[in-house]
C-alpha cells in the first residue's frame, strides 16, 4: 500500500518497492542424463501458477496429483486425510516462501510414478518493461513422458530407444510416437505455451 509522509506541510508519496523477479532452476531429481529448465518468474506468482508453468516446461499434461514440499509443509490441491495435509497452493506466492533464505524446495508430480523436481533460486532481479513472465530461459532434454512409469522405467526407455530394432525398442517407439526425441527441448515452443499463463 502506498503510504503518505508529512514533510514541511507537504505530503510525499512513499515509493512502492519495485516488484522482483526470481530466476529458478528446476531439475528432475536423480535423472540421468540431467533434465532441467531455467524459469524467470515474478515473485508475486502463486504456487498454483508455478505448477502450471512446470507442467508446460516439462511437457506434462496435469493429469496427476502434485504437491510442493517446503520444509514440513505441502502445497497443492488441498487435502486432509489421516496424517496427510496439503495446503492450497492458490493461497501462497513465491515471495511468501522467502526463497533467499531457503536452499531449495521440491515439486512432486504423479505420486504413483514419483517424479520429484528440485527447485533452486539462482538470482533475484527486477521486473523490466517489455519482458514477459514466466519465461523459460534455458533447459536440456525433453521432459520424461507422462505416464511412462517413473524414473526406472524412464531410464529403461532411454536404453531401449538406442536399440530401435529390438522388440522393446519398437514397443517404446510406437507408444511414444515418431516425434518424441529425448535429447530435444524447444524453448520457443515452451515460451509460446507459457504465454497462455500470462492471461
Amino acid at each position: 500500500m502506498i503510504g503518505l509522509h508529512e514533510g514541511k506541510g507537504t505530503k510525499v508519496r512513499a515509493k512502492k518497492p519495485a516488484e522482483r523477479t526470481l530466476l529458478l532452476r528446476l531439475q528432475v531429481v536423480a535423472c540421468q542424463p540431467p533434465v532441467w529448465r531455467r524459469l524467470l518468474v515474478r515473485e508475486s506468482m502463486w504456487l498454483s501458477r508455478l505448477h502450471d508453468a512446470i507442467q508446460v516446461a516439462f511437457d506434462w499434461f496435469d493429469y496427476q496429483t502434485h504437491a510442493f514440499n517446503v520444509d514440513d509443509l505441502r502445497y497443492g490441491n488441498p487435502l486432509k486425510r489421516d496424517e496427510l495435509t496439503i495446503e492450497d497452493d492458490r493461497d501462497i506466492t513465491l515471495a511468501e516462501l522467502d526463497l533467499e533464505h531457503r536452499e531449495r524446495f521440491t515439486y512432486g508430480y504423479h505420486f504413483g510414478d514419483g517424479w520429484q523436481i528440485e527447485i533452486k533460486l539462482e538470482k533475484v532481479g527486477t521486473v523490466e518493461k517489455g519482458h514477459y513472465y514466466p519465461a523459460c530461459l534455458g533447459g536440456e532434454r525433453a521432459g520424461p513422458p507422462e505416464d511412462c512409469g517413473g524414473l526406472d522405467a524412464y531410464h529403461d526407455m532411454l536404453a531401449c530407444l538406442k536399440e530401435p530394432h529390438t522388440e522393446l525398442g519398437r514397443e517404446w517407439r510406437e507408444w511414444l510416437g515418431p516425434d518424441y526425441d529425448p535429447e530435444a527441448v524447444s524453448l520457443p515452443k515452451i515460451n509460446q505455451a507459457l504465454k497462455k499463463l500470462r492471461k
